[in-house]
C-alpha cells in the first residue's frame, strides 16, 4: 500500500527545480522552459530568493555551490563566501572591548559574495544574459510579491528596533511604520533600482554575453555598489548586539580585491547495500565535512538495520553527530590560512577509534579527537551565559531550528534570528546543481538606503582567540554553516540536496539521505519523515552557546522513542509535529529526473516535467 506523503515526488525527463520558496521554483522552471540550462535557472532562482525570502537571505549575502556539468562525473565547488575586511583582526575587536564578534550591525560584515558567485556561474556555465536572470527578481521587487507568514513575522518583530535604530530598514520593511501582513504584496523599489542599474551598466560594457557579465561584476565590486557600501561603512554608526553603535570595517578596496573561487570538494564513499555513494561537500571553510565525518562514523554501526522511528536510530546518529561537531569546533577553518587534517578526520583508523566512544547512553561531554600538531581547545559558553550581555542578547542572530519570529527574539540591541535558502536544479541535458544562499537577511544589518539591501553578518562565526583555526584575519573566510550536498551513486552524479537551518544543515539532510538509501523511501517520503537534531556543541551564531545534551525532535516520533531517549540521558524537546527541516532534493536516476521539497511552513515547492 503506498505510503502517504504531503505531496508527490516530482518525476519527469525535461527538468526539475526545487527550492525553499515556490516563486523561485517557478522562476527556475520558466528559465528551463525558455531553453536555459540548470545553471541559468539556478542563478535566476538565487536572485529571486533574495527578494522573496528577505528574512532568509539578501543581495548582500553569500552562497556556496556544488555542481556537475552534463557528461562529467567530477563535482565542483564554487565558493561564494566573502572574506573578512583588511581591517578585521582579533586585536581590532579586542580594542573595542569585545571578546566575541557581534551578531548584528556592521562589525561582523564580510564581503558580499553571492553576486560574484552567481555571475561567475552564469558566465562560465550558463547561456542566459544578465537581464534574463535578473528580471524576475526585479519584477518581484518593483511590482511586489506575496509575503509568506514567516517573513511577515520577522518584519513585525524587527519593526520597533528598525524604527528606533535602523531607519533604512524601517523604510524598507515597515514603510509608514507598518510592516506588511502575511499574504499582502510587498515591494523593495530600491533593490529593483539597484538591479536595473546593474543591467544598464552591464549592457553598456559590450554586446557579448561575457563582456556584459564582467560589466555587472565591475558595477558591483568596483563600481557604484562598492562605492555605496564603502561610504555607508565609513560614515554611519549603527546599533548592534554590543549595545553600542559602531561603524563598519569594510571598504570598497575589500570588495575589489575579492573574487569567487572554484575548488575540489571533500568526499567520502559510503556503502549502502550494494551501492556506493560518494558524498561531496565544500571544504572545511564551511561545516560541510561534518556530514562526511558522521557518515564515516555511522558506516560501522548497522544504522540501516535500525527502525528509523526508533530510539536506537536517533541515539546512534546523535552520538555520532556530537563527535563530528566537536571536531568541527577543534579543527575547522579556512584552509587558505590553517592546515585542517581532513585526511586523518575521514580515515578508517581515526573513525574506528572515535566510533568506539558511542555508548548505550547519552554522553554529555564535548569530545573532540586528537591529531598531533592540529586543532585548538573548544570555547564553551553554556546556554544562558549570555544573559549578562547587554539586554541579554541571547536568542541568537543566526539560523534557527525553525521559524521562530516573535517579539521575544528581537531586543533593543537588534538580536534576532534569520535563516537561509536552498535550491536544486537538474536539466534535460544532465547538468546538476545544489546551492545554499544565505546572509544579508533583513534582521542582520541595516539596509543601505541607496541600495535597498543590507550586508551579511557572517563574520560572527569567527573566533577572537589567536590560537584557533577559525580566528578572524584579513582576507579569511568565516567557518560558515552553509553546506549544500551532492552525491554520486556508483560513480554517476545522482543526488543534489540541502536545507537551511544553520548548525542543522549537516544533520537534517543526513537523516533524509540515510532514510532514502537504507530504507527505500523516495525523496518526498524521506523529507516528510519526522526529523530531529542535537544542539550539543557551540552554536555557530552569536552568542555561540552550547546546549549540553539537547535533542530536538518532531512530535510524530512514537512516545516510546521519546521515553527511551530520555531514559538514556538525552534532554529531549518535542518541537511540534512539523517543525524541523526545510530540505529540498533532486535526483537523476537513469533517464528519470526526480525532485521533492519540504512541506513545513508552507512555502517550499518542487516542480518539473
Amino acid at each position: 500500500m503506498p505510503t502517504f506523503t504531503t505531496r508527490p515526488e516530482i518525476r519527469g525527463t525535461f527538468g526539475v527545480c526545487t527550492s525553499t520558496h515556490y516563486l523561485a521554483t517557478a522562476v527556475g522552471m520558466g528559465i528551463l522552459e525558455r531553453g536555459g540550462n540548470a545553471f541559468d535557472a539556478a542563478v535566476a532562482m538565487g536572485f529571486s530568493l533574495q527578494i522573496c525570502e528577505p528574512h532568509m537571505n539578501g543581495p548582500g549575502g553569500e552562497v556556496p555551490i556544488l555542481f556537475c556539468p552534463a557528461g562529467e562525473t567530477e563535482v565542483q565547488v564554487l565558493c561564494g563566501q566573502g572574506v573578512a575586511p583588511a581591517a578585521a583582526n582579533a586585536q581590532a575587536y579586542r580594542d573595542l572591548g569585545l571578546d566575541i564578534v557581534p551578531g548584528t550591525g556592521m562589525l561582523p560584515n564580510v564581503v558580499p559574495g553571492s553576486f560574484g558567485a552567481w555571475m561567475m556561474l552564469l558566465r562560465d556555465h550558463g547561456t542566459c544574459s544578465v537581464r534574463d536572470v535578473l528580471e524576475p527578481a526585479i519584477g518581484f521587487a518593483r511590482d511586489g510579491y506575496a509575503v509568506v507568514s514567516s517573513a511577515a513575522d520577522a518584519m513585525a518583530a524587527s519593526a520597533p528596533f528598525f524604527q528606533e535604530h535602523w531607519p533604512g530598514s524601517a523604510a524598507t520593511y515597515a514603510p509608514g511604520g507598518k510592516p506588511p501582513e502575511a499574504g499582502s504584496l510587498h515591494r523593495n523599489a530600491k533593490a529593483a533600482e539597484t538591479y536595473e542599474r546593474i543591467i544598464r551598466e552591464a549592457e553598456q560594457a559590450g554586446g557579448e554575453r561575457d563582456a556584459q557579465i564582467n560589466g555587472a561584476l565591475d558595477a558591483w565590486y568596483r563600481g557604484f555598489v562598492a562605492e555605496e557600501i564603502d561610504t555607508y561603512c565609513r560614515t554611519t554608526e549603527v546599533m548592534d548586539t554590543t549595545g553600542t553603535p559602531h561603524k563598519g570595517l569594510m571598504t570598497g578596496d575589500d570588495l575589489a580585491a575579492w573574487t569567487p573561487s572554484y575548488e575540489t570538494p571533500v568526499t567520502f564513499d559510503y556503502q549502502a547495500d550494494d551501492d556506493v555513494y560518494t558524498m561531496c561537500k565544500p571544504g572545511p571553510w564551511c561545516q560541510g565535512p561534518v556530514m562526511l565525518q558522521q557518515l564515516a562514523l555511522l558506516q560501522g554501526t548497522g544504522i540501516g538495520d535500525m527502525d528509523p522511528m526508533g530510539a536506537d536510530f536517533v541515539h546512534t546518529i546523535v552520538e555520532a553527530a556530537k563527535l563530528a561537531f566537536a571536531d568541527r569546533e577543534t579543527f575547522y577553518g579556512d584552509p587558505n590560512f590553517s592546515d585542517v587534517p581532513m585526511d586523518v578526520l575521514l580515515s578508517g583508523a581515526y573513525n574506528d577509534e572515535r566510533r568506539a566512544l558511542v555508548g548505550d547512553t547519552a554522553n554529555l561531554e564535548l569530545r573532540p579527537g586528537s591529531v598531533p600538531g592540529f586543532g585548538a581547545d573548544i570555547v564553551q559558553r553554556e546556554k544562558g551565559a549570555a544573559a549578562a550581555m547587554v539586554d541579554a542578547a541571547a536568542h541568537g542572530v543566526g539560523e534557527p531550528s525553525g521559524f521562530q519570529f516573535d517579539t521575544l527574539f528581537v531586543n533593543t540591541t537588534g538580536a534576532a534570528r534569520g535563516d537561509t535558502c536552498h535550491l536544486d536544479v537538474i536539466d534535460k541535458w544532465g547538468n546538476m546543481i545544489s546551492a545554499t544562499p544565505s546572509g544579508g537577511w533583513l534582521s542582520s544589518s541595516p539596509v543601505i538606503p541607496a541600495l535597498g539591501f543590507c550586508l551579511t553578518t557572517r563574520g560572527q562565526m569567527f573566533s577572537l582567540e589567536d590560537d584557533r583555526p577559525d580566528v578572524i584575519a584579513p582576507g579569511k573566510r568565516p567557518r560558515t554553516t552553509l553546506s549544500p550536498s551532492f552525491a554520486l551513486r556508483d560513480g554517476e552524479p545522482y543526488l543534489a540536496f540541502g536545507t537551511p537551518g544553520g548548525d542543522q544543515q549537516d544533520q537534517w539532510p543526513l537523516h533524509m539521505f540515510l532514510r532514502h538509501v537504507h530504507f527505500g523511501m523516495n525523496l518526498q517520503q524521506a523529507i516528510d519523515h519526522p526529523s530531529f537534531h542535537t544542539a550539543h556543541f557551540p552554536s555557530s551564531f552569536y552568542p555561540r552557546e552550547v546546549d549540553t545534551g539537547r535533542v530536538k525532535m518532531e512530535g510524530r516520533f512514537p512516545k516510546q522513542t521519546f521515553a527511551e531517549l530520555q531514559r538514556r540521558g538525552h534532554l529531549v524537546d518535542n518541537e511540534g509535529d512539523w517543525a524541523l527541516g526545510r530540505i529540498s532534493a533532486a535526483a537523476r536516476d537513469g533517464g528519470m529526473l526526480k525532485a521533492a521539497a519540504n512541506p513545513r511552513f508552507m512555502q517550499g515547492y518542487a516542480a518539473g516535467r
